[in-house]
């Protein structure tokens, strides 16, 4: 296998887990952004998705993933199997977003 697969689920379809290799995981921490805040402030009045924020954490969720494959890599990973985000306040206006998951080795089933 030469890409790693990731998924929500404690099995990948097809193939059995060999080894496991570990807990990995990936994080940043992102800011709120004076401007972001004035149009969300505006959004909260009239209502409505607030598409800055939304692109915020699709972009830091992003990172986040790819530091936790970035890992799973450096052991040698075939798949990463349970990912899962969570978020958490650092600070005002600042958060984490932490993605994790077990990093696998695995072989294809036998028919």
């Amino acid at each position: 296998m030469s890409s790693i697969i990731v998924v929500t689920t404690d099995f990948v379809p097809g193939y059995e887990i060999e080894k496991v290799l570990g807990v990995v995981m990936g994080s940043t921490v992102r800011a709120r952004h004076i401007g972001r805040d004035v149009k969300a402030a505006l959004k909260n009045i009239v209502g409505g998705e607030i598409r800055d924020y939304t692109e915020l954490l699709e972009d830091a969720r992003r990172e986040a993933m790819n530091r936790m494959i970035k890992q799973a890599k450096e052991l040698g990973a075939d798949a990463v199997i349970n990912l899962r985000f969570m978020t958490s306040m650092v600070t005002t206006g600042a958060a984490e977003i932490l993605a994790y998951g077990t990093a696998v080795k695995l072989r294809k089933k036998e028919l």
